[in-house]
């Protein structure tokens, strides 16, 4: 038996101008600093209905730093959205903050696709209902993504799983 995880919990990326990355990604994404480390040029934030402590770490490393580019390591980070509607804010969201750099029809997917300040990529993608895979189950083309057509067909279809919806603090007074 290997190990056995359900999902990632969070990512950690070294920035160049920790107060830029911590705007971009309260601004674009949302989310919220929970925590940080000054001793260590750290932040912590957490996506607004996340019941992570957080979803991504951030470390502030210097101005001197360049964005890495087609090296091995990661390429990119995906973030689920509940609904296909979502994505449009996504995308437009990303093009207002000068950040999006495309879009995709995987099949069972539909994504589009931004860059930090400091060029991290990251994902933002919606999944189809798993029976309606088809033919997807094995395969991840890469397709021009349709999305006013998606949002007609798929409009209301929730396919991220469990979401909070409620604050920790009130999850827990209730309990």
């Amino acid at each position: 038996m290997g190990i056995n995880p359900v999902r990632l919990n969070h990512a950690v990326f070294y920035v160049a101008d920790l107060n830029r990355s911590v705007a971009f990604y309260t601004d674009v994404f949302g989310m919220e600093v929970v925590a940080s480390e000054p001793r260590f040029g750290a932040a912590f934030l957490r996506l607004p209905r996340s019941g992570n402590h957080h979803d991504l770490g951030l470390f502030g490393v210097g101005p001197d730093t360049t964005p890495k580019t087609h090296r091995t390591g990661l390429y990119h980070l995906a973030w689920q959205v509940d609904e296909i509607t979502d994505l449009e804010t996504a995308r437009d969201l990303l093009m207002a903050a000068g950040a999006f750099v495309g879009e995709s029809d995987h099949g069972a997917t539909r994504s589009v696709y931004g860059k930090d300040p400091d060029g991290n990529e990251f994902e933002i993608m919606w999944m189809l209902p798993v029976e309606k895979w088809g033919e997807f189950d094995d395969l991840a083309p890469v397709l021009p993504l349709n999305l006013d057509k998606d949002i007609a067909e798929w409009g209301g279809v929730r396919t991220a799983g469990r979401i909070v919806t409620e604050s920790v603090e009130a999850a827990e007074a209730t309990a």
